[in-house]
């Protein structure tokens, strides 16, 4: 390691150290109500159902601002069928909708369950 153009040793119980709590700043889990948001190693970040095991129960960005982005070209009170609008299909639409409300990032709640609805706040 390099420090003010001097190199120094670090020792290897401290590099591993220092790399297993790199890796778990990277990766961070957590589950909500219906959903899941993980944040990857690569950067990416995954939505999924709560109890879903399928690839038709998650969607990966590249990146959580991709999700941010999404959000904020939506409506202030928009549905799936908004989210659709985006090429996001299916299942994934609702599984969006869920999130966004979960997720205390974005600023909003679900006001009808049926169409499954969301105002920003």
């Amino acid at each position: 390691m390099t420090i003010d153009g001097e190199t120094h040793e670090l020792p290897r119980a401290v590099a591993r150290q220092l790399h297993d709590d790199l890796g778990d700043a990277l990766c961070q889990r957590t589950e909500f109500f219906r959903t899941v948001s993980e944040y990857r190693e690569n950067g990416s970040y995954r939505v999924s159902r709560r109890a879903g095991s399928s690839s038709g129960n998650a969607k990966v960005f590249q990146r959580f601002e991709e999700l941010e982005r999404l959000y904020d070209r939506l409506p202030e009170t928009f549905t799936a069928t908004d989210v659709d609008k985006s090429g996001i299909t299916g299942s994934r639409r609702h599984l969006l909708v869920r999130h966004v409300a979960e997720q205390p990032a974005f600023d909003c709640r679900i006001t009808r369950r049926n169409p499954l609805t969301v105002k920003k706040a």
